[in-house]
């Protein structure tokens, strides 16, 4: 895969990709969450995360009931602490963003959530470069408003119908 994309595209182990990246996108079963982090937390202290993993209970087990009860993006931060974590690309199929990607205006919604300012920011930007509209629902305790089973999950909507799913300002 990596002959196929030339010179864009190298090889490495995860603990290069962490060292190269600026941003590290995560999206694993969400069971593996809590061994990631044990296994490359201290690589991943101080990094932007984006944050794609989703909780099912056939999969991941006793972490969902956890996610259930704390919210996704509070869990997803207790595993992962030390990192600017935000959560984005987790609400819908990875065939619909491939199909929709950089489709004609309005673009697709990707929501997104945070606590850090500036990594905020910068996912806004990633979103917009991968052809979508970034919406910024809140906090990483907002997240739990587009995780599995909640409104804004599931939604192959604009951004202005998905503030409106959302009751989120225009």
């Amino acid at each position: 895969m990596v002959e196929g994309l030339g010179p864009l595209a190298q090889a490495g182990t995860v603990e290069q990709a962490i060292a190269f990246g600026n941003v590290v996108f995560i999206a694993v079963p969400y069971g593996a969450l809590p061994q990631v982090g044990q296994d490359y937390g201290a690589s991943l202290k101080g990094k932007i995360v984006i944050d794609a993993c989703n909780a099912t209970a056939a999969r991941d087990g006793a972490v969902t009931e956890e996610v259930q009860k704390n919210g996704i993006g509070v869990t997803s931060q207790k595993y992962l602490p030390g990192t600017r974590l935000v959560r984005a690309f987790n609400s819908l199929n990875f065939k619909i963003f491939a199909k929709e990607a950089n489709r004609p205006d309005p673009k697709l919604a990707i929501p997104i959530a945070g606590d850090d300012a500036e990594a905020l920011e910068v996912a806004e930007g990633l979103v917009r470069d991968a052809g979508f509209d970034p919406v910024v629902v809140g906090k990483l305790a907002d997240a739990s408003r587009f995780q599995m089973g909640a409104p804004g999950f599931g939604q192959n909507v604009t951004a202005a119908e998905l503030r409106q799913t959302l009751s989120l300002k225009p």
